[in-house]
């Protein structure tokens, strides 16, 4: 699996889905697209069949016009990013068994 990790987010949580985890990822400023639309985002993420995490509401509204993507919605607040970090170390084995299911979007609070 491939994950792209939005703005809102910490580089970190790439690397920890990378080194961690296992699987493929990279945050948006890794790849120069901080300044991206979210459609433009949105685009990208269905071209290289990548899963986007994000706290954009807009992605979910892209998602109900165009299920092209897979989408991690974060609803949370602002937060520690070791506090993110341990909410993923906590989830990602439901995530991942959801994920490969074939669900394509999946909402963490």
């Amino acid at each position: 699996m491939k994950f792209l990790v939005d703005n809102q987010l910490p580089p970190v949580l790439a690397r920890q889905i990378q080194d961690e985890f296992g699987e493929e990822a990279v945050h948006v400023a890794d790849l120069g697209l901080q300044e991206a639309s979210d459609s433009a985002l949105w685009a990208y993420a269905a071209a290289t069949n990548a899963i986007l995490i994000s706290k954009d509401e807009d992605f979910v509204n892209l998602m109900l016009r165009s299920y092209s993507a897979g989408l991690l919605w974060i609803r949370m607040g602002n937060c520690r990013t070791v506090f993110l970090l341990n909410v993923f170390r906590r989830a990602w084995p439901r995530i991942v068994e959801r994920l490969r299911k074939g669900e394509r979007f999946i909402e963490i609070r």
